[in-house]
C-alpha cells in the first residue's frame, strides 16, 4: 500500500483498496496507521476520503527518495496487476 501511495501521490480509499487487493476495512486500517504516523494526510469531501503522501513530513520525504532510488537502481517496474 505504501508503494501505491508513493507511486501515485494521491488516491481515494476505494482506488487504493482496488489497487492493493485488500478489503475496504483492511485498507482503512492501514491508511489510519500511515496517517497517524504522519506519512499520509487525509481530505474528506462528505463520504469521499482522499489520501496524499505528506511531503512536508521528513519521514515521508525520505521514503519517497528511497523508493525512487531503489526503483532506479533495480530497474524496477511496478507490477501491472496493481495499476
Amino acid at each position: 500500500m505504501l508503494t501505491i501511495m508513493l507511486e501515485t501521490g494521491e488516491l481515494n480509499i476505494s482506488e487504493i483498496s482496488r489497487r492493493s487487493g485488500l478489503s475496504h476495512s483492511a485498507t482503512a486500517r492501514h491508511l489510519e496507521f500511515l496517517t497517524e504516523s504522519g506519512i499520509l494526510t487525509e481530505k474528506r469531501f462528505n463520504r469521499i476520503r482522499i489520501f496524499r503522501v505528506d511531503q512536508s513530513n521528513p519521514l515521508a520525504g525520505a521514503l519517497t527518495r528511497f523508493y525512487a532510488d531503489w526503483k532506479e537502481a533495480k530497474g524496477y517496474a511496478y507490477p501491472t496487476a496493481y495499476n
